[in-house]
């Protein structure tokens, strides 16, 4: 479990995040949502002690993060947007680098992985594609057998046969002891993936809801018209996408794109419509 309680962190003069609370539990994939600059990524190093937080907590099962005991660093993988790939080495070489210090490591899953993907493990990065190298990342965090998976925008750079590779990958590797966090742009690369879903501003946590939850608190519906009472109205080939509160308890499918925007626009209704959820 990840504990995030009253947490502070600024970089000189500069506040990201104040007073932030937010627990994750195992057994999910979660989608880390918000606008440019809010610390999503920020938020990940601290969960895997690569920043320390100025004031509160930031545990995982239980341990301070910054402490980085082996313990916990063996049991987390972090994968930044931009990686320093030794370009020399080759994947193969790069993980049997990593290997060591991960106990769960499986050789065979790294090897499928990348057959799945389409990528020779025994080539070298410098003759990669920058999307052959994303997906050599990939397969080599996705490897080391950890229980806690931090992934920083990872569909960039992937082409679409790629982006379902993605998907597919993760969903298998995903299990009930598992903690994968996705933080993206590209939301509709991960439309079908991530629940339950993250919506962060600098100093609050607007929204931490399952898919299920969001669906009975909010309807998602497409209309010729414009609903006068929508949290959220968009304009599409052939009408409109409404984002209404559910009072009737209908069916509908999120759409993730109009829920951001909708929370952004009413965000103390939206706190108060899921306040005993989180």
């Amino acid at each position: 479990m990840i504990e995030i309680k009253n947490l502070d962190f600024g970089y000189k003069k500069t506040p990201v995040f104040h007073n932030i609370s937010l627990n994750l539990e195992s057994g999910s994939i979660y989608g880390l949502l918000g606008e440019n600059g809010v610390g999503k990524t920020t938020l990940l190093k601290l969960i895997c002690g690569l920043q320390a937080p100025q004031k509160g907590i930031c545990k995982v099962d239980g341990v301070n993060c910054f402490e980085r005991r082996p313990s916990i660093l063996q049991n987390i993988v972090f994968l930044p947007d931009e990686v320093s790939i030794p370009e020399n080495s080759t994947p193969s070489k790069y993980v049997a680098e990593l290997a060591p210090f991960y106990p769960n490591y499986s050789e065979s899953v790294f090897r499928e992985m990348m057959l799945s993907m389409d990528v020779d493990p025994e080539r070298k990065f410098s003759e990669m594609s920058f999307g052959q190298q994303k997906k050599s990342m990939i397969a080599c965090a996705l490897s080391l057998g950890t229980d806690y998976v931090l992934l920083d925008e990872p569909t960039n750079g992937l082409d679409i046969p790629s982006k379902s590779d993605f998907r597919k990958l993760l969903t298998k590797r995903a299990n009930e002891n598992s903690t994968i966090i996705i933080s993206t742009h590209q939301v509709k690369d991960v439309e079908n993936l991530i629940d339950p879903i993250i919506i962060l501003t600098h100093d609050d946590v607007l929204l931490n809801a399952s898919i299920q939850t969001i669906t009975n608190k909010l309807c998602f519906s497409y209309d010729t018209m414009a609903d006068p009472q929508a949290l959220y109205s968009e304009q599409m080939p052939g009408g409109y996408m409404n984002v209404i509160v559910n009072r009737n308890g209908e069916e509908s499918q999120v759409n993730i794109e109009a829920l951001f925007n909708a929370v952004l626009k009413n965000r103390e209704t939206i706190k108060q419509l899921f306040a005993n959820e989180y």
